[in-house]
């Protein structure tokens, strides 16, 4: 089995080689294609074959007074003269414009703000960051009283490298498998295999990304999930195995049933991520679905690691994934330890865990409440919640670059993200083409309507709207439905608009729609799972009214860290700009499943003490008490790797991750281990009420193996005493 997983890696190293040694073959499109902006601009293409679509390669070089003083006195002009001096032995530059140029000025109306552009050729990517850093070393050098800021779409993009926040969250969670495990072996096996099936499953993706164009943010999900459902999939299936070992079992068998058990859950839950990820398919968008697929194969690749790696490190290590002062024991004929003690008398149920659930189900309608209204009140900033596909002028707020881009908005309104407009008539445009100006200049937020070509045939005519505001405030998007409205207000003529301003708002607006038709699938596919899997009505339905509580929490925090700069001291990614239109619909897929994970660890074990006769309020305790330490061992560990990422200065890996880190913590330590027993304490026996006619229907699932407890061999040896040891 080791050779096969080394085979299979060095397999995808050679191919991720051999690709990559072939060229690269591009990256994939983030644009959504279905959008009505973006079939405008394929008219567009089709009708200006030779106009183009691609912006040239620029920089602004942003000019005022640090005093406030006009920058058209004679002083002022000299020092902007050195500047653009200095600025024209850019590397790789073509030219440099005049602000004062009388046949083209870039000036203010009030004279306080004068803009330069750069403008370059086609750089590769080298050649961009040393033309930028150049442009850096210009404003550095800018003489005192002169401010100069650098913006323009020269600015390297992509993801910054990874920072210590990962390695540290790493650290914490092997910290954490320490102090559950008591053993330093089982804690390393337990890391082992996380690590090695994320290095499976990112060299799998890039693998293919390098015979295949994918998006930039295809990886994006992909470690941080890997990484974090790996060590608690592992977690699970070594707890079980050290427990049978406890019981007295030989290690042969308590691998087998370890596996046969835990390992069943961890199908289960496994799949149920996979499920949530593929999912992502309803939004019906590429970059969504590339994401969610990379991330979906890195679930599958750490399940495949526990169930088949896993168990051969464990007969491996046999006794030794215990404590020292476990590893030998005398058991009786029944295979029970000589002390009395077993698996489910351990100390961990006479603990803190067992008297928390004690005292929920004592004091359900308090508990119930309280953990309601925490979720509620973290949950309150999603009614001030703002979306954009794209943040213009760069994601960082304090940067040069998105200062350079917001005064040149306060001082010339959205000339950097004009509005296309298609005006195309049945007959000859040209008679029309003023009405069609003036009707678009006179709709609110419009600053100035310019006409532009004319179709070789005559029929379509383009015209560059300016808006008064920038491409994510609300009165421009306002104006692009304006527009769209009175598509058909000039006689004859018909109106589409296009250009990055307006796919920017549609992407966004297909985003926000895109999540309501996922939310409603996530919806179904959790109550169907969990009436299959607990055969019950009721359960389902507050475990995913609980689900829907902590997706809630993840929002409003995100909205108020990433959207309204809480912990900006503690938070190195950008902040104060709105929410990514991504975020949302991811966090809904990726919680899903955590959530479904915890909900099966936690009520199976409830369930299984239920069956054996107990009331439902002691099975609540009974069962509780026993997967309650896992259940917190395992969020602890999502809590910290998350926390890792979340520390990155990446705007989307930091939001997700972040983003998880509530939703885990909000569904894991509050709805999971405080809303459903308290919830199942009101509903005593009817939490497991259902219909006759659906209990035919249903099959029975036997995720975690219980029927192995039913068989002959069930009991370890009965015949003598074992002296088990190392």
């Amino acid at each position: 089995m080791v050779g096969a997983w080394l085979l299979i890696f060095v397999g995808l190293i050679g191919t991720l080689v051999v690709a990559s040694g072939q060229g690269s073959p591009g990256t994939a499109s983030t644009s959504i294609p279905s959008t009505q902006s973006s079939q405008a601009l394929e008219r567009m293409s089709q009708e200006f074959p030779d106009l183009g679509t691609s912006t040239p390669s620029s920089l602004q070089l942003v000019f005022q007074s640090d005093t406030g003083a006009a920058v058209t006195g004679a002083a002022a002009t000299a020092q902007i003269a050195g500047v653009l001096a200095d600025a024209a032995t850019i590397p790789d530059i073509a030219s440099v414009s005049d602000p004062f140029d009388a046949q083209k000025p870039y000036i203010s109306q009030d004279g306080s703000t004068a803009v330069a552009t750069l403008s370059f050729g086609d750089l590769s990517a080298d050649q961009q960051k040393a033309s930028y850093e150049a442009a850096l070393s210009v404003q550095a050098d800018a003489p005192d009283g002169l401010r100069v800021e650098v913006g323009g779409n020269l600015v390297p993009l992509g993801a910054p490298p990874a920072g210590i926040g990962e390695g540290v969250g790493v650290i914490v969670a092997f910290l954490v498998l320490i102090l559950t495990f008591g053993s330093l072996l089982a804690a390393g096996v337990n890391l082992l295999i996380a690590v090695f099936g994320v290095g499976v499953g990112l060299v799998g993706v890039l693998a293919y990304g390098a015979l295949t164009p994918i998006g930039d943010t295809t990886i994006i999900l992909a470690p941080m999930l890997g990484l974090a459902v790996g060590i608690d999939y592992s977690l699970f299936i070594l707890t079980r195995f050290r427990a049978e070992l406890r019981s007295g079992r030989n290690v042969e068998d308590s691998v087998a049933r370890a596996t046969g058990t835990a390992g069943g859950s961890v199908v289960f839950a496994g799949l149920t991520v996979i499920i949530a990820l593929v999912g992502l398919l309803v939004a019906n968008i590429r970059f969504i679905t590339e994401m969610g697929i990379a991330a979906a194969f890195a679930i599958l690749v750490s399940v495949l690691m526990a169930l088949t790696l896993l168990p051969v490190l464990m007969r491996t290590l046999g006794r030794r994934v215990l404590p020292k002062k476990e590893r030998t024991r005398r058991s009786n004929a029944f295979g029970t330890p000589s002390d009395g003690s077993t698996d489910a008398q351990s100390p961990t149920r006479k603990g803190f865990l067992r008297r928390w659930g004690t005292f929920v189900v004592a004091h359900p309608v308090r508990s119930l409440l309280a953990g309601v209204v925490v979720l509620v009140i973290v949950a309150a900033p999603i009614l001030s919640m703002k979306t954009a596909f794209s943040i213009p002028g760069g994601a960082d707020p304090t940067s040069t670059q998105r200062t350079a881009y917001n005064l040149i908005i306060d001082e010339f309104g959205g000339v950097q993200s004009p509005l296309v407009v298609l005006a195309e008539a049945d007959g000859d445009i040209t008679a029309q083409t003023a009405s069609v100006q003036d009707a678009l200049a006179s709709l609110p937020g419009v600053q100035m309507a310019v006409p532009g070509p004319i179709s070789a045939d005559g029929h379509v005519a383009l015209l560059t709207v300016i808006p008064a505001k920038g491409p994510i405030d609300q009165q421009t998007k306002d104006l692009v439905q304006q527009i769209r409205t009175d598509a058909d207000s000039v006689p004859g003529v018909h109106l589409e608009v296009t250009g990055e301003t307006a796919i920017g708002i549609d992407q966004d607006q297909a985003l926000q729609d895109a999540l309501i038709r996922y939310l409603i699938v996530i919806v179904v596919i959790s109550l169907v799972l969990l009436i299959v899997m607990f055969r019950s009505l009721l359960i389902p339905l507050i475990a995913t009214l609980g689900y829907l509580l902590s997706v809630g929490a993840s929002f409003g925090a995100s909205v108020a860290v990433f959207q309204w700069g809480w912990l900006d001291p503690l938070i190195p990614a950008p902040q104060g700009d709105p929410m990514m239109s991504i975020l949302p619909i991811l966090l809904v897929g990726v919680l899903f499943g955590l959530a479904m994970d915890y909900q099966v660890f936690l009520v199976s074990r409830i369930q299984e003490m239920h069956n054996t006769g107990m009331s439902p309020k002691q099975a609540i305790i009974e069962g509780f008490s026993r997967s309650g330490p896992v259940l917190v061992a395992a969020a602890t560990i999502m809590t910290v790797v998350f926390a890792g990422f979340a520390t990155s200065t990446f705007p989307i890996a930091a939001s997700i991750a972040f983003g998880l880190v509530v939703g885990v913590m909000a569904d894991a330590f509050i709805v999971r281990l405080i809303l459903m027993p308290a919830l199942m304490s009101l509903l005593g026996k009817a939490a497991w009420w259902l219909p006759k006619w659906l209990d035919r229907l249903l099959p029975n699932l036997d995720m975690e193996g219980h029927a192995l407890d039913e068989r002959p061999d069930s009991q370890p040896d009965k015949r003598e005493a074992v002296l088990v040891t190392e």
